[in-house]
């Protein structure tokens, strides 16, 4: 049976790559019926945190995309250590008693090239190495890369092809530290082991411990998962998009707190290194599910594009645009009135519902809500220049006559729009302006603006009250001998 995992290490929020990586394993198990498993890689106990923890399952819960079974690595380290045990045990590792400050450093150099292994270390007598445990002597459970009996590495990966290293340039890599405490590579391997996985679905940046992780298995005595290795999630600078060089613009939650939808970032993340092999863009989950494959995973590494001064790439607004046109309007207002409330709002439901479908084409980000909804929600409008009340080939006498005469028409007509708009055409042939003319004035009076929602459906939700107020307010700002002009 087909079985993926994604398998996190909380030592920073949710990155933006990682949620890709979830997002394609996700889709794989979905889409061929297979079981999604979320592990927490939380071996590394120096660097870990809860801050981080509670961050990756802040970007998974907002994804709202489900897993199957749930594990943390460190309630599995006896699993962990009887594997490192195991291959020990049948003289594919052993004690390397090198001190810990060289043995341990496995990214160190040293003057005469990268180190690989200890060859005095590696041809310690199994009593001398007994001896010297026995005694409490301190080691590093060293893997045997076999050096003599094979010449290379190699794997199918599903995205990169053919893969091979030549076992001269894999270093005898740890499977224990000094502590007893397994490494990444052993305690990664010996659960994807024990769980079953079939399909190792990650980023292209693992793809060189791949070789490592080969011989692991073979030495457990498990048929090597298969591989896919993701490209990339690069800067607009070439550099890889990383947490420490980049900051919260690659956090999963920073762009739900800027008002992203879930399944729009969820479309534009899996455009970033993935196809479904046609002209398609916009997608939802179902057909996201429906077509995604392994073999649309592209080789190329994928640009986010951003600056300083915007953080987001402007495909992923675009997308987020098309997904909130698409949605349902009642379903948008539940989005909407969070945003609202944290511009300091107080909308309830059902004026949100009102509102909604007024506003659903002219917003871009969920918390655009700011600033094209303020109209319906704040009371007085913020001040605005008078100078936009006067049309184009207008003058404020002008402005100041079609206010009177629009004043007099709102106190008696129906509140809706579409008799609004013919009670406000009408009048605005009885005072021989056109209706660009006549509805400007109107527009910013209500509006304290030129662009704003649909004038007459606009109107509707204002209510009458409010809309009488606000002209007042506006009659009050031009000037005072041209009001009384007809």
């Amino acid at each position: 049976m087909l079985r993926v995992r994604f398998a996190p290490s909380p030592t920073g929020y949710l990155h933006i790559g990682s949620a890709r990586t979830f997002i394609f394993n996700w889709l794989y198990a979905r889409r061929n019926g297979g079981t999604m498993i979320l592990r927490i890689d939380d071996t590394d106990v120096e660097r870990n945190t809860q801050e981080s923890l509670d961050s990756i399952y802040e970007g998974l819960r907002w994804l709202d995309l489900s897993w199957d079974e749930f594990y943390r690595q460190s309630e599995r380290g006896e699993l962990h250590r009887s594997a490192a045990e195991t291959i020990f045990a049948k003289g594919l590792a052993y004690r390397d008693f090198t001190p810990a400050a060289v043995s341990e450093d496995e990214e160190k150099s040293h003057a005469d090239g990268q180190w690989l292994f200890n060859p005095a270390m590696r041809e310690l007598s199994k009593e001398e190495s007994d001896r010297r445990a026995a005694a409490g002597e301190p080691f590093v459970l060293r893997f045997r890369v076999p050096r003599e009996s094979r010449t290379e590495v190699t794997f199918q990966d599903l995205v990169y092809g053919a893969q091979s290293k030549a076992t001269a340039d894999i270093e005898d890599f740890a499977l224990l530290r000094s502590s007893g405490v397994p490494t990444y590579h052993m305690a990664s391997c010996a659960d994807d082991a024990d769980l079953r996985i079939s399909h190792i679905i990650r980023g292209q940046d693992h793809l060189t411990n791949t070789f490592k992780h080969v011989l692991i298995f073979e030495a457990l005595g498990v048929t090597p998962p298969n591989f896919a290795h993701l490209p990339l999630l690069i800067a607009p600078d070439g550099s890889k998009l990383s947490k420490r060089k980049h900051g919260p613009v690659v956090s999963v939650t920073t762009y739900r707190d800027a008002g992203f939808l879930p399944q729009a970032f969820i479309n534009f993340v899996c455009l970033l290194g993935w196809s479904p092999k046609d002209d398609r863009e916009v997608l939802s989950r179902q057909e996201l599910v429906d077509a995604f494959s392994l073999e649309g995973i592209n080789q190329s590494n994928a640009t986010v594009n951003f600056t300083e001064q915007d953080p987001f790439d402007p495909k992923a607004v675009w997308f987020n645009a098309e997904h909130i046109r698409t949605m349902p309007q009642e379903q948008l207002a539940e989005q909407l009135l969070p945003f609202a409330a944290a511009a300091g709002f107080s909308p309830d439901r059902a004026k949100m519902k009102q509102v909604t479908p007024l506003i659903q084409e002219r917003i871009r980000l969920l918390s655009d809500v700011k600033t094209t909804a303020d109209i319906f929600f704040l009371d007085p409008l913020p001040p605005y220049d008078s100078a936009e009340l006067i049309p184009q080939k207008g003058d404020a006498a002008m402005a100041a006559t079609v206010l009177e005469r629009a004043r007099q028409v709102l106190e008696t007509a129906e509140f809706r729009h579409e008799t609004l708009d013919a009670a406000l055409r009408a009048a605005a042939a009885e005072l021989k302006v056109k209706t660009g003319q006549m509805f400007q004035p109107i527009r910013v009076a209500v509006c304290g603006r030129k662009v704003a929602p649909p004038l007459f459906e606009t109107l509707e939700v204002l209510g009458r009250e409010t809309t009488l107020k606000r002209i007042d307010e506006a009659l009050r700002m031009l000037p005072a001998p041209l009001r009384t002009e007809n």
